[in-house]
């Protein structure tokens, strides 16, 4: 069977001007990572990123690591089907209708750095509304669109895959959160109770068989807590 290793991003910065920036403990997880990843002796016959830099940086920082101890690593591919869905375009879409019952909820979202508890309480509440599919909002991509673009970069890969492949997925939480609703056949508001629980740069690994695809690990964060540091255990 072939694997494929699902990766998230390291942490990005949160609450400033850019998100899609790696802050100094996002940079310091993946080379964590990479040290990891070379130290079991992993062999990617293929790396993919999304589109977004904070997906990139963390597997050019993780890489780099691997390629110093010596093993060879195959070219970065790009594929958008692999990038986060827009949560910012998901908040302005589906702000307006919660207002009513938080109206402290416009100026919590503009100082999520400094809210960043009421800040993830609020982001559930839009969350479990857009996955539900109960709004009338034109334009805004949807839960089952989203999913529907990372189940086809899925196929992508398994079609091209050998049948011993070894294939890393440098992504976000929302696109992991997919695809283990795909994978899994959970629903989509369990799926996100664990994406909540997703640690930034861990190792989820898929098994998979042809179009056959199990989950056989999730979440695992083995290399960060080998460090003893726990500010190196970040969720955002």
């Amino acid at each position: 069977m072939g694997s494929i290793y699902l990766i998230r991003h390291g942490q990005a910065s949160f609450g400033a001007d850019d998100y899609d920036v790696l802050s100094p403990v996002g940079i310091r997880q993946s080379e964590v990572l990479g040290a990891h990843l070379a130290q079991l002796g992993l062999r990617f016959d293929r790396c993919l990123a999304g589109d977004l830099r904070r997906q990139q940086d963390t597997a050019r920082h993780a890489l780099e690591q691997v390629a110093a101890a010596g093993i060879e690593v195959p070219g970065l591919e790009i594929d958008s089907a692999f990038d986060e869905f827009d949560a910012d375009a998901v908040i302005r879409a589906l702000l307006p209708a919660l207002l009513p019952e938080e109206p402290e909820a416009l100026d919590i979202l503009r100082n999520a750095g400094q809210n960043r508890g009421e800040f993830q309480r609020l982001f559930a509440l839009i969350i479990t509304r857009w996955v539900s599919g109960t709004y009338d909002t034109p334009g805004l991509d949807s839960w089952l669109g989203f999913v529907e673009r990372v189940q086809a970069g899925l196929q992508r890969i398994l079609d091209k895959a050998e049948p011993s492949h070894d294939i890393a997925i440098f992504t976000s939480g929302g696109t992991i959160t997919a695809l283990l609703h795909l994978i899994t056949q959970m629903t989509a508001a369990q799926a996100f109770e664990l994406n909540w629980q997703i640690i930034n740069t861990s190792l989820n690994r898929l098994r998979f068989r042809g179009r056959e695809v199990a989950l056989a690990s999730f979440n695992s964060q083995t290399h960060l807590q080998l460090m003893k540091a726990p500010e190196l255990i970040t969720y955002r």
